[in-house]
């Protein structure tokens, strides 16, 4: 079994890495784009501008992180805490907290629907809380 456990932490770590490196370089790409759509947000400008500039590279820190077996697991928890703040956004989104929101994510993510990207993100969100309680069970061993 700990072998399963061991393959699954390298798959979610894959999916991952995968995942922050897409979305960041999607956003860096079209960087003009994305700066024009999250300024659209319903949020305060000072936070707009904030992750204009910090999302990106925070996407890409946690890819860096999630490659070295030292820091994987803040890697995971990075990830599942960043996760954690865009499904919530996503939820909100699906609840019809704003009245219209773009989607300032990039790439094949920004075609997505409300409902498709909830799904997405709850999946990504799912594996990281999945790796996490692996490794705090492995680390109780």
């Amino acid at each position: 079994m700990r072998n399963a456990h061991k393959y699954f932490i390298r798959i979610v770590v894959f999916l991952l890495i995968l995942l922050w490196v897409y979305a960041a370089a999607s956003k860096l790409i079209a960087f003009g784009h994305f700066q024009d759509q999250m300024h659209k947000q319903v949020l305060f400008p000072f936070i707009q501008a904030l992750l204009i500039y910090l999302l990106p590279p925070v996407e890409l820190a946690i890819a860096v992180v999630l490659t070295f077996d030292k820091t994987q697991k803040a890697g995971i928890y990075s990830s599942s805490i960043l996760l954690f703040f865009f499904t919530g956004y996503v939820a909100l989104v699906k609840l019809h907290f704003f009245k219209w929101v773009p989607c300032s994510c990039g790439g094949i993510l920004e075609h997505m629907g409300w409902t498709a990207h909830l799904i997405f993100n709850l999946f990504f969100l799912a594996l990281t809380i999945t790796g996490i309680h692996i490794i705090k069970r492995k680390e109780l061993k």
